[in-house]
């Protein structure tokens, strides 16, 4: 059995992922860092590495989507170290479109990694963490939280992660597992190029929703360039989820995202998220 917690964190590849898994270690975990193409492990290792906690990460392949791949992932882990402590889910990727202009398909797809993805990996974890007496914690965004313009396929997996959690929470408790979400706002890192959307050809594509999509999309670059934190900023948050002795049910990884995320939770007909959403648009 290993004589350090161990925590398996998903989608480590890159951003907040990695920088959690080089934090984690850090702070005396072992971190069980996967990612569904292991070939793109080198800038963990590096930063691992960097940190002086090359020896405590130990990268491991995983498709979230894959449910014999997350139950053989954990049982591997299990069977090696003899425990696991708690997992992090944070594998997810970014959409932008609106339901007019896209097919079913995409939208089912983005649910399929954003909260499926969680689902399986949560499940397969449950009674390791019972177990153990963990903690199972998810990384969602304030998109889980408030919706956004050309954001609605992300927004809704976001959305069901926050209903799942905060349903999951109290029942996970009378077993002895803690859970708690964290909402990052906008972080530099490789998320926004991950969604592969080339401007030009969205806004030649976007027919009546040109213009919105254009004032969305200024919006939006205006506000990762002035005012997005840095992974490693938002990766001390969770890591805060990960060791506190009581963590909160939901976090934010900024001063900006609580104020946002405040906005919606006391705005009680919905006039001032449509206030301030809608002036992204228009």
């Amino acid at each position: 059995m290993s004589s350090q917690p161990v925590v398996l964190i998903t989608g480590t590849s890159s951003g907040i992922g990695l920088a959690v898994a080089v934090a984690a270690a850090r702070a005396g975990w072992r971190s069980v860092a996967t990612m569904r193409d292991t070939a793109r492990a080198a800038r963990l290792v590096e930063a691992a590495e960097a940190a002086g906690v090359v020896d405590r990460v130990e990268v491991r392949q995983l498709d979230v989507t894959d449910a014999k791949q997350v139950a053989d992932c954990l049982g591997a882990v299990v069977a090696d170290h003899g425990r696991l402590d708690a997992v992090i889910n944070n594998a997810g990727a970014g959409h932008l479109g609106t339901v007019e202009l896209e097919p079913v398909e995409a939208i089912r797809s983005v649910m399929e990694v954003n909260f499926f993805g969680v689902v399986q990996v949560s499940r397969a974890a449950m009674p390791h963490l019972r177990a153990s007496g963990g903690r199972l914690i998810t990384v969602t965004s304030v998109g889980g939280v408030v919706g956004q313009p050309f954001n609605e396929a992300y927004c809704a997996a976001k959305f069901a992660v926050e209903g799942f959690m905060e349903a999951l929470a109290p029942v996970a408790a009378t077993v002895g597992v803690g859970v708690s979400v964290v909402e990052p706002g906008a972080v530099a890192s490789d998320f926004v190029a991950n969604v592969g959307v080339d401007p030009e050809a969205a806004l030649a594509a976007a027919g009546p929703y040109a213009a919105a999509l254009g004032a969305y999309l200024a919006r939006t670059r205006s506000q990762f360039a002035n005012a997005a934190q840095s992974p490693d900023e938002a990766a001390q948050r969770i890591v805060e989820a990960l060791t506190a002795d009581k963590p909160a049910f939901r976090l934010q990884t900024s001063g900006s995202a609580r104020q946002f995320v405040g906005l919606k939770l006391a705005d009680l007909d919905g006039a001032a998220v449509q206030t301030v959403t809608g002036g992204w648009v228009g």
